[in-house]
């Protein structure tokens, strides 16, 4: 499922136009961004929790020529999937 699926399945689903569905998850999808931005989580029950996580410094190696080469740290955003979430995907 795409973006432009997920508009057509919440407009199906709340009875709205394309267009105001797809206001809505870019609202969605902007608080999400958002918060995670400015280093909150975003905790959604039953479904899971959006965080920001940090991966250290380390050595990495060129595909390449194999020459060792340093991999600054740097925060990346992780997802916690929520129970109802993993019993709805295990169970279908």
């Amino acid at each position: 499922m795409n973006k432009s699926d997920l508009v057509d399945s919440v407009a199906g689903a709340a009875d709205m136009s394309k267009a105001e569905a797809g206001r809505a998850v870019d609202a969605v999808l902007d608080g999400i961004s958002g918060a995670l931005g400015s280093g909150d989580s975003v905790a959604l029950v039953g479904f899971g929790t959006f965080s920001v996580r940090h991966r250290a410094a380390r050595e990495g190696r060129n595909p390449q020529t194999g020459e060792a080469m340093h991999i600054a740290a740097s925060k990346v955003p992780g997802f916690k999937a929520g129970k109802g979430l993993k019993d709805t995907v295990k169970n279908s």
